[in-house]
């Protein structure tokens, strides 16, 4: 008789502090955490697409999750700021990673059905720009990002900026 593996009752995930909120990814969408400095403009890219880094031979696109969250008012600070690369999920072949600006340095978590809650508070308003779900975990509210559309987003972008 075969038996089924039992699911995880933890997952680790990161928190990335980001302008305005925070942006619960998958620990295993982590590549590295990388200081960060002034990307190369991309010339007519949207506004949250910062530029492209030079990051192990490729040309990393970064963007600002806020600004393209709508939750960036007052613009994005890069004073210690980092940047967390994430692997692209996608498979296409110009994104294999892309960068997101983190304020500060990022933290792992475990999440588990317990610590993780869908944000209650946030109401019947429309989910912003790339973000899947408002939850909480930790008694803090958090973005967890649609990946897929945002990987779209950003090849969009870099295709119309080329």
């Amino acid at each position: 008789m075969n038996e089924v593996p039992e699911l995880p009752r933890e997952i680790r995930g990161v928190m990335l502090s980001v302008t305005g909120g925070r942006v619960l990814v998958p620990n295993t969408t982590m590549a590295e955490v990388i200081s960060y400095a002034k990307p190369e403009p991309v010339r007519g890219a949207p506004p949250w697409l910062l530029g492209r880094l030079t990051w192990r031979g490729w040309g990393l696109p970064v963007l600002a999750f806020s600004s393209l969250a709508g939750a960036a008012g007052g613009g994005e600070a890069t004073e210690n700021a980092r940047v967390a690369i994430l692997k692209a999920l996608s498979g296409h072949p110009r994104l294999p990673y892309f960068g997101v600006l983190s304020q500060g340095f990022p933290r792992l978590t475990l999440i588990s059905q317990a610590i993780m809650k869908p944000d209650e508070g946030a109401g019947a308003e429309a989910l912003p720009t790339g973000v899947r779900e408002r939850v909480i975990v930790h008694d803090e509210a958090a973005w967890i990002p649609d990946l897929a559309a945002v990987e779209s987003l950003l090849v969009e972008a870099l295709t119309v900026a080329a």
